[in-house]
């Protein structure tokens, strides 16, 4: 038990006096992330993978009761490896009745070849429509706007309440990390943006906030003892995300629609970068102004 403490008090003892060394720990996921989303960028024409919602493609609603969805989910993504396949099922009282299936980059005979193999087929059953690119990339320019509004607010109610614009700066490159730095994950894994994945980084612009002002608060509102003040805050943000973290995590483990999945993926992404960006990136700039000031 001593030993166990004694580690635990040299690790806080060397975080708050080295912080400018831990201060590469964010740059360096930074550049990393960088590499990832400029690759993505150069071999897919695009900073970040979209699925069939974003990108556009075809959409087939078929009426059956089959039920193996991971079994025609690994045929067509064996069958189109390239391609972006979403499926989801729709049921009636916990019975499935139907599925639906969005792809992009595949033709729509190719498609429905391959479907046949599982699941018989006539002009009764199912239902194709297509969604042009065109509309698909008006939808994320306009969701993409919305982050950025979404972002630009926080700074202006962040500067608005603390009056600091060296804080509000602190904030803002906080939030900008867990994104740019979680795209750069999501990237990296092969994961096809959703609608609903950009409502996740909507969240998690909310999430990144509420540790920002936890420490800001801490630090640049509240007089007494800096390091008292720092360990104080970290505790209470720790426990916030960590809660936050183990929510989503069992969230993603105990629903099956991929949608959820994503959402709730990326916000434990998100959550444990924004312990790095925040407790880290956040903390060496307010350090270094706190002192630079005195």
């Amino acid at each position: 038990m001593k030993k166990t403490r004694g580690f635990l008090d040299n690790l806080k003892e060397y975080y708050y006096k080295e912080y400018k060394k831990l201060f590469w720990i964010p740059v360096i996921l930074f550049l990393l992330s960088a590499l990832v989303i400029f690759n993505t960028a150069r071999t897919t024409g695009d900073f970040i993978n979209r699925d069939v919602s974003l990108k556009g493609g075809i959409s087939i609603t078929i009426e059956t009761g089959y039920s193996d969805i991971n079994n025609l989910e690994n045929t067509l993504n064996l069958a189109f490896p390239t391609s972006s396949i979403n499926l989801r099922t729709v049921e009636s009282s916990g019975v499935i009745t139907g599925i639906i299936i969005e792809a992009s980059d595949i033709s729509q005979n190719d498609l429905l070849a391959e479907i046949t193999k599982l699941i018989p087929l006539t002009k009764e059953n199912y239902n194709v429509e297509t969604m042009g690119s065109t509309l698909g990339q008006s939808f994320f320019k306009q969701m993409f706007v919305a982050l950025l509004i979404a972002f630009v607010s926080m700074g202006i109610v962040f500067q608005l309440y603390f009056k600091n614009i060296y804080g509000t700066a602190a904030a803002l490159f906080s939030a900008f990390m867990d994104i740019f730095i979680t795209v750069g994950i999501t990237n990296l894994m092969g994961i096809k943006l959703t609608a609903g994945g950009i409502a996740a980084y909507l969240m998690l612009i909310g999430y990144s906030i509420d540790t920002s002002i936890l420490l800001s608060t801490k630090l640049l509102k509240e007089k007494g003892d800096l390091k008292q003040g720092l360990f104080n805050a970290m505790t209470t943000g720790f426990t916030m995300s960590a809660a936050g973290i183990a929510a989503m995590g069992v969230s993603f483990l105990l629903t099956n629609n991929s949608t959820l999945r994503q959402i709730m993926l990326i916000l434990v992404i998100g959550l444990v970068i924004d312990l790095i960006t925040t407790w880290v990136g956040n903390v060496a700039f307010l350090r270094y102004y706190l002192e630079r000031r005195k």
